[in-house]
């Protein structure tokens, strides 16, 4: 027992640490767009495409890596994954025309977040840890990925004004290369196979005829949509409106400090209340922090208040959205149906982003994308408020083996 509970601590730690490298890089792109999009004579939605592409390939991919993981274990996902982003991050740093920026930080760091992050670790960690603690361990290991933005962004926009976009983009890689030895000590293992255990197919049919699956994708797409447009656009809306540019990245630090305290809050209220109710409630709260940014007078101050706001709430749904997904058809093949629900979520991220660029573009302001967000949090409220959480009847072994 002893060597086991060891083996879980170790794991969660080791999944949190590549959470922590992955999420904590990625959300410093947003510094990236105004720089680069200057220096390169480009309009913001080239910068948004990329990163709009990149939430594309990482959601269409995650169903695969998930699978692969369920399968093999999440070590050798890991380790490929952050070799990607590695290698994404370093031609970012070399490109100079809007395929490269495509192909770098779209294509490549897409697949690596794909087998770097969410629906592969946590999948990792719903295997090994017992149904009653699953929810707290998974808003612990989410919380991991507010830490790096918290403790990253800094560092970040000081190897930006240090040594130029290019320069830093380069040594973002470097650091995204440990993820690769960490993945490889991510000692993973699969669950057992059993008669009693549902076949891929089986798993896959079975969620397709859900219908509280499509109602938690939906309410995933909300998700994506409001924190990747957020995340990327910020600090160029700040900067747009005066405000100075270390006052973004220090929203978007905060937002990473305060989702350290909201994911770890979600999770262990996951495990004491309704998920589902829970994410109602989130949702409709998402919606009134974002009407009062846009309506009351923009300032550095209701700027950090905004950060604070929605760090509590930026990534609570992933704990009670995996959650939800586990309860209710179980962990065998739970890297990889997360992996769909997340799909759906970076659907979303793609919409967010890209409309955020392309509005902006055509009408000089993010007004209509901000509205947009709004709404869209009403709508993922009463969308979860009919998920049922009760586990999925399977009455007979020729049933699941089907």
């Amino acid at each position: 027992m002893d060597a086991l509970r060891r083996h879980t601590l170790l794991l969660v730690l080791l999944g949190s640490l590549v959470i922590s490298v992955a999420m904590g890089l990625r959300h410093g792109f947003g510094l990236f767009m105004e720089p680069m999009s200057s220096e390169l004579g480009w309009g913001r939605e080239v910068f948004a495409f990329a990163l709009a592409l990149q939430n594309l390939l990482w959601g269409l991919s995650q169903p695969f890596t998930g699978a692969l993981a369920d399968r093999f274990g999440a070590a050798r996902v890991v380790a490929i994954g952050g070799l990607l982003y590695a290698l994404g991050l370093t031609f970012m740093g070399l490109s100079d025309s809007a395929l490269g920026m495509s192909l770098s930080a779209g294509v490549l760091i897409g697949l690596g977040l794909s087998g770097t992050t969410f629906s592969v670790i946590l999948g990792a960690v719903g295997r090994a840890v017992a149904p009653e603690k699953r929810s707290m361990a998974m808003g612990i290991v989410s919380a991991a990925g507010s830490f790096g933005q918290f403790a990253m962004l800094p560092g970040t926009l000081g190897l930006l004004e240090w040594l130029g976009w290019s320069a830093a983009l380069l040594v973002m890689g470097a650091l995204a290369a440990l993820m690769v030895p960490l993945g490889g000590m991510l000692r993973d293992r699969p669950s057992p196979r059993r008669d009693s255990d549902i076949s891929l197919r089986a798993a896959l049919d079975e969620a397709a005829g859900h219908r509280g699956f499509w109602l938690l994708c939906l309410g995933f797409f909300v998700c994506g949509f409001q924190v990747v447009f957020i995340g990327v656009h910020l600090p160029g809306y700040l900067f747009d409106n005066g405000i100075a540019v270390h006052v973004g990245s220090t929203v978007l630090a905060l937002v990473g400090l305060f989702n350290i305290l909201g994911t770890y809050t979600a999770g262990w209220l996951g495990g004491h209340f309704s998920k589902s109710r829970l994410l109602t409630w989130l949702y409709l709260i998402r919606g009134v922090v974002i009407t009062a940014f846009i309506v009351f007078p923009l300032s550095p101050a209701s700027a950090y208040l905004f950060g604070i706001a929605m760090g509590l709430l930026w990534l609570s749904t992933v704990p009670l959205t995996n959650g939800i997904v586990a309860a209710v058809f179980g962990v065998r093949h739970l890297s990889m149906l997360g992996g769909i629900v997340f799909l759906f979520h970076q659907l979303g991220s793609f919409m967010g982003v890209w409309l955020g660029g392309y509005f902006y573009d055509l009408h000089g302001d993010y007004d209509l994308v901000w509205q947009l967000a709004i709404l869209l949090s009403v709508a993922a409220a009463a969308l979860h408020w009919f998920i049922s959480e009760q586990p999925i009847s399977r009455s007979t072994p020729s049933e699941v083996r089907a």
